[in-house]
């Protein structure tokens, strides 16, 4: 048997490259991952606003309003830690209780904005393994199909000009958002 203690290491940091673990992507494509996802805080703000205006707005019986302003409290208190996903569904209950609501496609635009929650997801905590050539990475993330209850992995190379689609696609849910409120 051996006696020898075994060999341990811990990671030199002043060795480490500059920006490490992101040394390796161009600072262009960290600019468009950034301000792509700072585009989803943006339109998760948005949501809460919206829903503020909704639900602030939605009549009440005279005899209910205490009642209701107290509740009404209790519930933006939620809403201000809630994430996208859950925002876009409680932002669709509040837009389509507001009777002063004349906007139509409250269910697909909630639908669109599921649909990008789940790429802010994996740009946010996917893990960026090395660019190609082309200057494209694969972000490393995998999640359960709500249907199957099967791992998927995400399997898309992405780039700058796919995060500016991102970001676009992003900005104009936002503008959407404030039109159901304005409209």
């Amino acid at each position: 048997m051996d006696d020898e203690p075994a060999t341990r290491a811990i990671i030199d940091r002043e060795c480490l490259p500059k920006m490490f673990p992101t040394h390796r992507h161009d600072p262009e494509f960290w600019e468009h991952v950034g301000r792509a996802i700072a585009s989803f805080g943006f339109l998760e703000d948005t949501l809460k606003k919206a829903y503020f205006s909704f639900t602030g707005t939605t009549p009440v019986a005279p005899e209910d309003a205490e009642r209701a302003v107290e509740q009404w409290g209790k519930r933006l208190e939620k809403i201000m830690t809630m994430q996208l996903w859950n925002l876009a569904k409680e932002f669709e209950g509040a837009a389509t209780a507001n009777p002063s609501n004349s906007t139509e496609n409250i269910g697909e635009l909630v639908s669109d904005i599921k649909k990008a929650a789940e790429l802010r997801n994996i740009l946010c905590h996917g893990s960026w393994m090395l660019p190609d050539n082309e200057g494209k990475s694969l972000p490393r993330f995998s999640k359960k199909d709500r249907a199957t209850g099967q791992i998927v992995l995400f399997a898309d190379k992405i780039g700058i000009e796919y995060l500016s689609q991102v970001q676009a696609h992003v900005t104009d849910l936002i503008c959407s958002v404030v039109d159901t409120v304005t409209h």
